[in-house]
């Protein structure tokens, strides 16, 4: 799988899914009716575009993820840099910087990760 895009409605329907699992389908179709107003078939048909996008698994009626949240909207971010800004993550925050000035406490916590990642 390379696609971590997840339009808004994938993602709210993912993250009950994150939020939940692991979860009975039937389960997810009542989550998604009270949460999204979806019937039962609008809840199986995203459901398996996600599972066959590996996002999501459906195994005898449990519906759990392949990627936990984390680690899927770390590879979408990955996946956004290398995309708009030639994986250039210096590149992202200086674009990112030239509208939105960052705090003090943003600028620390960046001086944080970096020496933690520091090689």
């Amino acid at each position: 799988m390379s696609d971590y895009r997840l339009g808004a409605i994938e993602g709210k329907f993912a993250k009950i899914i994150w939020d939940n699992e692991p979860i009975s389908s039937g389960d997810l179709v009542k989550l998604c009716e009270k949460e999204l107003g979806w019937k039962k078939s609008t809840t199986y048909t995203v459901l398996k575009r996600l599972c066959l996008r590996e996002i999501f698994q459906n195994t005898d009626g449990c519906v759990t993820s392949l990627i936990s949240e984390k680690d899927f909207y770390s590879l979408q971010s990955e996946e956004f840099i290398d995309e708009s800004f030639n994986g250039s993550l210096p590149g992202f925050l200086a674009a990112f910087t030239r509208r939105k000035k960052l705090s003090d406490k943003e600028i620390e916590e960046l001086k944080k990760l970096i020496d933690e990642n520091r090689r």
